[in-house]
């Protein structure tokens, strides 16, 4: 199973994918690729909205996943910051669903739970435990593709989990 996984930003969007081998003898995750999606401030919010539009559909289309998995919106106590982001995150369901695939969204807490086992842990754990997770020899590049990385092991976690659930006796 492969998942790409979204970080949504106003300026940074960060995007993992990872595949999920569960035929191997053991089973394993493997990072495949990640990175950031810079948008310019000097541009309008349509211009970034299309950048971001564009390149996530592109790398969508290259990496052909079985689902994408997006962060799921926090409140924030700033309207319009909370506003932005909600058009980034709208741009990237867009790309996903024009792609055809499945989206699943996770509310940060279950990520960082997912991913270090407690929900309030700070960037830097989760960037040091998807390196980890990962076998990487260094830590993502930026924040934003650790988190995207981390919100795609979030959804293979979870579907692991509902699998060996449907499959338990009664």
């Amino acid at each position: 199973m492969r998942v790409f996984g979204i970080d949504c930003g106003t300026e940074f969007t960060g995007y993992g994918v990872v595949d999920f081998d569960q035929t191997a003898r053991i089973p394993q995750l493997s990072y495949v690729d990640a990175g950031t999606i810079r948008v310019q401030k000097k541009h309008t919010t349509a211009q970034r909205l299309h950048q971001i539009h564009t390149e996530l559909s592109a790398r969508i289309t290259l990496h052909d996943p079985d689902t994408v998995a997006i962060e799921d919106v926090f409140f924030s106590a700033n309207a319009k910051s909370a506003l932005k982001l909600g058009q980034v995150r709208g741009v990237a369901l867009l790309a996903a669903a024009q792609c055809g695939r499945v989206v699943a969204e996770y509310a940060p807490l279950s990520v960082k739970s997912a991913v270090v086992g407690y929900g309030l842990a700070a960037k830097e754990q989760v960037q040091f435990m998807v390196m980890r997770l990962l076998s990487l020899a260094h830590v993502p590049d930026s924040p934003d593709a650790a988190d995207a990385l981390a919100i795609a092991i979030c959804h293979l976690h979870t579907a692991q989990t509902l699998a060996h659930t449907a499959g338990a006796p009664r």
